[in-house]
């Protein structure tokens, strides 16, 4: 008997790329993962959407995410900056963090897990790639991990 308590979570991607935004939306669907994401351009509008400010300030605009999916390179807050600021947030620094660059460089990789990241993932090169990579993720973060509920 399969093990299962697959229950979709809210996905947060920060990305600047809007093409890679895209394609991990597609990649999602064709997954087949039942998972809500959402995007957001920067660690700026990041902290906005984790902080319930600005265009996020209505009650329904920002679902506290279960995973968020960090690029490192962005304009205004990178992702290691971001990455920093949500980690020293009590309310914010139990959401795993994910980062999926295109930097495989040891120093990010090293200073991403120093500062609290849950993973660190080289983007792939191909939509097929990603597609597993968002169908893994999806299966990993849904079915196995035990997450603490949006409401603490």
């Amino acid at each position: 008997m399969p093990f299962s308590k697959a229950k979709p979570i809210v996905i947060l991607m920060a990305d600047d790329d809007e093409d890679d935004r895209l394609l991990a939306q597609d990649a999602l669907r064709e997954s087949r993962v039942l998972n809500e994401l959402h995007c957001v351009e920067d660690g700026v509008e990041l902290l906005e959407y984790l902080r319930k400010e600005g265009k996020y300030s209505e009650p329904d605009a920002a679902p506290r995410p279960g995973l968020i999916l960090l690029d490192l390179n962005m304009p205004r807050m990178d992702g290691r900056e971001a990455l920093e600021q949500i980690k020293l947030d009590p309310e914010l620094r139990s959401i795993p963090i994910v980062i999926l660059t295109t930097s495989a460089q040891e120093e990010d990789m090293v200073k991403g897990y120093d500062l609290g990241a849950a993973s660190y993932i080289t983007k792939p090169v191909t939509f097929e790639g990603l597609v597993a990579l968002m169908s893994a993720l999806g299966k990993y973060w849904v079915e196995f991990v035990e997450l603490p509920s949006s409401n603490i």
